[in-house]
């Protein structure tokens, strides 16, 4: 089964906002999460500048799967790593594990709640798909055969989804063609 994965062509992000809005309507989400967000680094910094859509990366080897005491993560055959809310204890080591920064917590304070994440639009652990799953998880997009909601809005393309092999064919294609390579090199 092929493996899906998420990269952003920082080159093609205008900071639009675009994904983020996206995913938080697409879900239903409250205003206080944020599956995906918008960060700018080295802002006002001439030449350095860069905007990052940022969201979970599914990793192969997620380190917060690792780290969580309930084991509450798990990774499907195609890579998306997905959580059980019903399991989530909110003890917050998959924040501190995830180099991405992808866990959210909505609540505040000592308490902070389960844990949520982007989903990579497939929805949660129960592959019924049902009414109560998608309050909890959102849209199962990959099921339906789409792309997700991020990548599906994304007016420049920056954000490329789907099989690895392929979404790291195309990059390498636009790398590429900025520094006057040749792929067949």
């Amino acid at each position: 089964m092929a493996r899906l994965t998420f990269i952003l062509d920082t080159e093609r992000c205008i900071e639009c906002f675009a994904c983020t809005v996206a995913c938080a309507q697409a879900h239903d989400l409250p205003i206080e999460t944020n599956r995906r967000r918008v960060v700018t680094l080295h802002e006002g910094v001439e030449g350095k500048e860069t905007t990052h859509s940022v969201a979970c990366m599914h990793c192969a080897d997620a380190p917060c799967a690792h780290v969580c005491p309930e084991e509450c993560f798990y990774i499907r055959e195609d890579g998306v790593v997905l959580h059980d809310k019903s399991k989530c204890i909110g003890c917050k080591h998959c924040l501190h594990a995830c180099p991405f920064g992808a866990p959210h917590f909505p609540e505040q304070g000592f308490s902070a709640g389960v844990m949520d994440k982007c989903t990579l639009c497939a929805g949660g652990p129960a592959p019924t798909n049902s009414e109560e799953e998608r309050k909890l998880y959102g849209q199962n997009r990959i099921a339906e055969g789409k792309v997700p909601i991020c990548a599906a809005v994304c007016a420049t393309n920056a954000l490329l989804v789907g099989d690895a092999d392929e979404v790291y064919s195309i990059y390498k294609k636009r790398l590429d063609a900025r520094t006057g390579m040749t792929s067949e090199a």
